[in-house]
Formats: C-alpha cells, sequence, structure tokens
C-alpha cells in the first residue's frame, strides 16, 4: 500500500516536472521569436525592453508577438490593446 503511494507520487511529480519543462521550452520559443522579430522589424532592442520580455508572464508574451503585426513603432507593441 505504502509502496503504490510512492509509486504514484512519483509519476505525478515526474508529469508535473514535464509539463513545467513543457511550459517554460514555449515560453522561452516565445521570448526568442519576439525578440528575432523585434530586431528585424525595428533594428535594435533596448536592454530595458529586453528586461521586460524575460519577465513577462507567457499570455503577455503571445499578445505582444500578435501586436508586432499592426505596430508601427516599438512602444506599440508593448501597449495594451
Amino acid at each position: 500500500m505504502l509502496a503504490e503511494t510512492v509509486e504514484q507520487w512519483a509519476k505525478d511529480w515526474k508529469q508535473q516536472g514535464l509539463e513545467q519543462g513543457l511550459q517554460q521550452g514555449f515560453q522561452r520559443g516565445e521570448a526568442s521569436a519576439l525578440k528575432h522579430l523585434l530586431l528585424r522589424r525595428f533594428k535594435a532592442i533596448p536592454p530595458e525592453t529586453l528586461t521586460r520580455i524575460g519577465q513577462a508572464p507567457p499570455g503577455q508574451l503571445e499578445q505582444w508577438l500578435e501586436n508586432i503585426l499592426d505596430a508601427a513603432t516599438l512602444e506599440d507593441v508593448f501597449k495594451a490593446h
């Protein structure tokens, strides 16, 4: 009984770790894509913008990626829509 419980906990922790790893990888990918597109469109990224990207939650990164499509300026990318 105890062995089964411990085994289930191990499986749960492993699954949780995999899910966290996937989320972190996805977030890094979004941040990388955002930086790439910003460099291509605006030619430079200020250090404070890089910091902001690095600290952004996943949903925010997605919004900024979408904002690039209509942004005339770097500041437009980071405005709330």
